[in-house]
């Protein structure tokens, strides 16, 4: 095959995973297309035997997938929790001020940089989606919608605009061309500056079978050991790593200019380095082993639900998640086995879900059609949902989770 590695160029021959044929896990439906043709794309990963970054050929095109975007990260409260948290965090432990400037990579709906304007000091958001730059620039989040790279940095930086605090929330394995992005980042950083980059850990992804996480909007699946890699090509070094457990499992990872010798490297890194190594992330047995992991998954979720059909049961979803979406193109669920999902956000409601078609309504029909089980499609938000959605224990209703395992939860 022709396909090269993103960051290293080496033929990609490995197989991680090969999911099939999926659409754009974003790519909802309105009522008037649910019945006309609908583009699906291959959705096989494969690892690279030089660098070890797991990958996803690009196949569509970030202008294709991010320009006009349904996902809007202020309907999950959790989610502002994290962002607000690591506001707080962040002032303290580097001490920014209204003299310093924040800059937040692919700053969707403002979510994030609101926390940082309520303590004055300056932000400015990139972030690609149209629509979505649009809700941050109506909350009064200056904002540009552009794709950040060497030349959009060169821009700013240009207008004098260089950041103390660079930031990327689940923006990292979006970036088709991701060389380009990581030398723009060197580009905008201050000398001094920091960058947090946060991401779903490889690690997590494949000990806990969240196979569900890969979909065309993610063309990158990082461990600790290749991001370093990543990193260093451009002058960049990881001073600190948090595990946290947003997104099912994910890094922080903390990088400065590798010049910037007032931020010593922290024993976190050091250690989760070592972890992988003995976990086998670098060497291919540790990623060829994981379709089986995957295959035995499916089977069990399909055996759960014909079971539950066979009994004469109803299901519904919870969310309309682009996780959720993988999953049930990958199992072939469709509205043969869940009647239906629910959303909180009103850009999803009264779409329906691309490739099963399963429609959208807003979480008040759950009560109205009280069904025995509700399927947690964002099973990362699980407390939060089972919290939002306690009332189906009065008519005796369960919730129902698929990954890392099926399991019922009263």
């Amino acid at each position: 095959m022709a396909d090269t590695c993103r960051f290293c160029g080496n033929d990609l021959k490995h197989t991680f995973v090969d999911l099939g044929m999926s659409p754009l896990a974003n790519s909802y439906l309105k009522k008037d297309q649910a019945n006309q043709m609908e583009p699906f794309f291959p959705l096989h990963t494969y690892v690279c035997e030089e660098c070890y970054l797991v990958q996803l050929p690009e196949l569509q095109s970030p202008e294709n997938i991010f320009t006009d975007y349904a996902y809007f990260s202020s309907f999950s409260e959790s989610w502002l929790k994290h962002a607000k948290d690591y506001a707080g965090l962040m002032t303290e432990r580097f001490g920014f001020n209204p003299d310093s400037q924040i800059i937040e990579i692919a700053s969707n709906d403002g979510y994030l940089l609101q926390y940082f304007k309520e303590k004055n000091i300056p932000v400015l958001g990139i972030e690609p989606a149209k629509n979505v730059a649009k809700e941050a620039q109506n909350k009064g989040i200056p904002t540009i919608s552009k794709f950040f790279g060497t030349q959009t940095a060169k821009e700013l930086t240009n207008e004098g605009k260089y950041a103390d605090l660079l930031i990327g929330n689940n923006v990292l394995a979006h970036v088709p061309n991701l060389n380009d992005f990581v030398k723009g980042m060197k580009v905008i950083l201050k000398p001094h500056g920091v960058i947090t980059m946060e991401f779903p850990h490889l690690m997590r992804l494949i000990d806990e079978n969240q196979f569900d996480t890969i979909y065309h909007e993610h063309f990158s699946y990082f461990s600790f050991l290749a991001v370093e890699k990543v990193f260093a090509k451009y002058g960049l070094a990881i001073f600190d790593v948090e595990e946290l457990s947003t997104h099912g499992g994910s890094l922080r990872i903390y990088v400065r200019h590798d010049d910037d010798i007032s931020k010593p490297v922290g024993n976190r890194g050091l250690e989760l380095r070592s972890r992988e190594t003995a976990a086998g992330f670098n060497s291919l047995e540790c990623y060829l082993s994981f379709t089986e992991k995957v295959k035995k998954t499916k089977l069990n979720i399909l055996e759960f639900l014909i079971e539950a059909k066979r009994e004469g049961k109803s299901i519904a979803g919870y969310g309309a998640p682009a996780k959720g979406n993988t999953l049930l193109n990958y199992c072939g669920i469709r509205t043969d086995f869940i009647d239906y999902t629910v959303d909180r956000s009103p850009h999803k409601q009264d779409y329906y879900l691309p490739g099963t078609h399963i429609p959208i309504y807003h979480p008040d029909k759950v009560r109205e059609t009280k069904p025995d089980y509700l399927v947690i499609l964002p099973w990362n938000l699980k407390e939060e949902v089972m919290q939002q959605m306690a009332h189906i224990r009065e008519w005796g209703g369960k919730f129902v989770v698929f990954i890392p395992e099926v399991a019922v939860r009263p």
